[in-house]
């Protein structure tokens, strides 16, 4: 800016002569301004300045903060506030019996003060009569014990002798007190400053900016304080004004808040008129709150009524992997299917998750490529070191995920086509009538206690089967169909596949039959309700809705705060929530477990390890599909046109119709079979028969069920 003087006329009025120019005097006010601002930015810029700021609003803030923390506490002591206090806590809070306690307790106190008061009333009126007697006692006393000293001496003024040695030192204490008195006027200010300094640092009452690195928490530590202030802002009024009105005592619905792996765990009860349900749809919000991402905060609900309880992760602790699987790390492990438990993971505590899958049906669901499947193959990886344990697999996506299985597997299958959806069926349908077949042999054996751990290791027929499915929505979806014009997929009643699932959920555990399926984003039509919900063990990975939640885990679960939705996709890969089949904490129904992951290639190295366990297995790959059999066909055909047929000739005939397919079959497969229409075998003349006109209306009621389907 350029700047031009110009000097006023000698005529000129005196003012116009003195008056600064327009514009220059505007400029300085300004420059000085712009000087100010330059030298304060400056020291600003400087960590000198910064650091010396800092210290100085910490020191100050401590001796503030100090200063209210001790009169505070004076006051407490000196008054019922702190008990009028705790009643406003428990009254917001709704505990009724809390207030009456805390009621009775206040009434107590202030008995107790008032007997002091009275005592001290009396104490002042009986004081002058007590000094006076206490000092002619005294006087007495001494002048007692002078007539003694005088009299064993010989000389009269030694009567005087005690009270002047009093005297002099009662002197001697005021001498000493006048010498300390001064320092101690002097000292006791800096004393007093020092001892509210010492509280306000002890309680960090500065800023947390002010504070020393090594004290400053910026949220990452959680405190009943940061707890409190957290739910007072989640935007729910009742709770606000109840955490209000509870003052300094907040902290009063809040269990102790302790430890749990890589976080912490605290229940907080809410007060009357706050809902669980409110809590658990603010949960970003109370994260955020809490100084977390959403994921890092985890709600559920325990037994006690009106109450939450938060797992709160140390903050980027969940971003952090954990330790390989223990299959890789003992080369001795050994598995017990009747006892032993799959060493899977670590939930968020960081305890060690073990899963046992005795007679157990499992579900695991999830999105595309988030460890699906190698946290259903971690599964079996453990439960083929148990040699009593034979598995059959259909891996329908069929990029190779359990080639390991090849000669370890009595049966794997491997394609996405619907020629690999009809050998997984068949696989399925056969895992059927091997349990119909041994519920018979369990009838006939006459056993009480189902098929027990002795019977599964000493006797073939009754070793533990497990089929495993693996990328199941292929089935459930498929459209083809079967020569008898059933589909192999669907949800229907005609659906092969689904009702060859659904009877092994029914019936299968009891006699060690048991089926494992991994599907990924979970709807009614790929997942049919009721062959989810036949599951012991359903765990999802994460989904994308609320919706596919309570699919894959159950209504109860999710309501109760298990939420596979919230977790972040391919950030949380294989972590589950896994509700059934896991030991749990008193009223959970659900628990997040974060898997091992074991890869492919060792996957390859364990699987080579369990196959110098066992026997050589010839594994079945049936690269071409079976034909397929019609069992209610073949039975209208040997019962022919006769009314009646007894059902050990039906047995007889079947086995020569076709010996391989059912020389396995009794009295009860063939009664199961007839169950599935709705029919049953009859008695004539005291022996088992199987009537023509049951057969036929068994025909006719399956044709109506294929009409309706299509």
């Amino acid at each position: 800016m350029t700047v031009t003087l110009i000097k006023a006329p000698a005529d000129a009025p005196p003012d116009a002569q003195d008056a600064p120019v327009a514009g220059a005097s505007s400029t300085r006010p300004e420059r000085r301004r712009a000087r100010y601002r330059r030298i304060a930015k400056a020291a600003l810029d400087d960590e000198r300045v910064r650091t010396t700021g800092r210290i100085a609003v910490r020191h100050a803030s401590y001796i503030a903060g100090g200063t209210k923390v001790i009169g505070r506490r004076v006051w407490d002591s000196r008054s019922s506030s702190r008990y009028e206090r705790m009643i406003r806590a428990a009254e917001a809070a709704g505990l009724l019996e809390e207030v009456k306690e805390w009621e009775a307790r206040a009434q107590a106190y202030r008995a107790a003060r008032h007997r002091r008061r009275l005592d001290m009333l009396q104490l002042m009126i009986q004081a002058p009569k007590a000094i006076a007697f206490a000092t002619t006692g005294a006087a007495g006393t001494l002048l007692m014990l002078g007539i003694l000293l005088a009299w064993g001496s010989g000389d009269v003024r030694d009567v005087l002798t005690p009270i002047e040695t009093v005297i002099d030192l009662v002197q001697l204490l005021a001498f000493l007190g006048s010498v300390i008195w001064d320092p101690f006027l002097f000292a006791a200010p800096w004393i007093g400053l020092f001892a509210v300094w010492a509280v306000g640092q002890q309680q960090h009452t500065a800023p947390q900016w002010a504070l020393p690195a090594s004290a400053r928490t910026f949220g990452d530590a959680i405190t009943p304080h940061i707890v409190v202030v957290a739910f007072r802002d989640l935007g729910i009024s009742p709770l606000r004004k109840a955490i209000e009105g509870m003052g300094d005592v907040g902290a009063a619905m809040l269990s102790p808040i302790k430890i749990a792996g890589c976080g912490v765990q605290v229940d907080v009860h809410l007060p009357s008129g706050v809902s669980t349900e409110e809590i658990q749809n603010k949960r970003r919000k109370l994260a955020e709150n809490l100084n977390r991402h959403e994921h890092e905060v985890f709600i559920t609900i325990p037994p006690q009524p009106r109450t939450v309880r938060l797992w709160i992760a140390d903050s980027g602790a969940l971003d952090e992997p954990i330790g390989p699987s223990p299959l890789m790390l003992d080369e001795d492990i050994t598995a017990d299917y009747y006892t032993g438990s799959a060493p899977w993971g670590q939930n968020l505590r960081g305890d060690a998750v073990g899963v046992s899958v005795f007679q157990r049906h499992i579900l695991l669901t999830g999105l595309s490529n988030q460890g699906k499947t190698a946290s259903l193959r971690a599964l079996a990886l453990w439960l083929m070191f148990d040699i009593t344990v034979d598995f059959y697999i259909a891996d329908l996506k069929g990029v190779g995920d359990w080639r390991g299985f090849l000669g370890l597997a009595q049966v794997l299958i491997q394609g996405p086509t619907d020629e690999h959806v009809a050998l997984a069926t068949d696989m399925v349908e056969w895992g059927v009538d091997e349990m119909q077949r041994r519920i018979a042999l369990l009838e006939e054996s006459g056993a009480t206690d189902g098929v027990t751990r002795e019977m599964a290791r000493t006797d073939p027929r009754f070793r533990p089967i497990v089929l495993i499915v693996d990328e199941a929505q292929v089935a459930y979806g498929c459209g083809a169909k079967s020569l008898d014009g059933r589909p192999y997929g669907g949800s229907k009643a005609t659906s092969r596949y689904f009702q060859a699932v659904k009877k092994i959920h029914d019936q299968g555990r009891a006699v060690n039959v048991t089926i494992w399926e991994g599907t990924q984003d979970p709807t009614d039509e790929n997942l049919p309700k009721r062959s989810r919900e036949g599951n012991h063990i359903r765990g999802s990975l994460v989904l994308g809705t609320e919706s596919q939640a309570k699919m894959a885990l159950g209504e109860a679960p999710v309501e109760a705060g298990a939420a596979p939705h919230k977790l972040r996709r391919d950030i949380d890969r294989g972590t589950l929530v896994v509700a059934g089949g896991v030991k749990m904490e008193p009223g959970e129904v659900s628990v997040t477990v974060r898997t091992h992951f074991i890869s492919g290639e060792d996957a390859i190295a364990l699987t080579d390890r369990a196959k110098a366990l066992r026997e050589d297995v010839a594994t079945v790959l049936q690269l071409e599909v079976v034909p397929d059999f019609d069992h209610l066909i073949d039975l209208a055909a040997v019962v022919g046109s006769e009314k009646r047929v007894r059902t050990t000739e039906v047995l007889h005939r079947l086995k020569a119709r076709n010996h391989a397919l059912y020389e396995q079959w009794t009295g009860g497969r063939l009664k199961a079979l007839l169950a599935e229409y709705g029919e049953e075998p009859g008695t004539y003349d005291g022996y088992p028969v199987v009537r023509l006109e049951s057969v036929e209306r068994a025909l006719a009621r399956r044709a109506e069920e294929i009409a309706e389907a299509q």
